[in-house]
């Protein structure tokens, strides 16, 4: 595979619950919902946030219909330049977590799911070193 996206559905303390890689050429907002469609906790959920790449109304209706939470859709506050978004950090934080791995700093696999199973593992780690310092 040439070129993959990675998705995470994380917690607020940017703990990952479930990842998802995929071809670079599936679309975000079909993506979404083949994450969620995995994810086993959302009937403990009351909202589900998405960056602005995720917008789109029949999604939004999607998680209201399916998942039975509000879905909101993160936007920047400001058109140029850089600003902490309050909500957005806590994905990208996450990424910056995993990109530390040597595995997850580029796509050395071939196949998603090893890749997957990669970010599973070093999520691990990640928690694993938390819960003994």
């Amino acid at each position: 595979m040439k070129g993959r996206k990675r998705h995470l559905a994380v917690d607020a303390l940017g703990l990952v619950i479930r990842v998802m890689v995929h071809p670079a050429n599936w679309s975000d907002k079909d993506s979404a919902r083949f994450l969620l469609q995995r994810v086993p906790l959302f009937d403990r959920w009351q909202t589900v946030q998405f960056d602005a790449g995720y917008d789109s109304p029949a999604l939004v209706a999607w998680c209201q219909r399916w998942l039975g939470v509000q879905a909101e859709i993160v936007r920047r506050t400001q058109p140029t330049g850089f600003a902490v978004m309050p909500k957005r950090w806590v994905v990208e934080r996450t990424f910056a977590w995993l990109g530390k791995c040597r595995r997850l700093s580029k796509d050395y696999e071939q196949l998603p799911q090893t890749s997957e199973a990669w970010v599973y593992l070093a999520m691990s780690k990640l928690m694993l070193r938390r819960l003994v310092s």
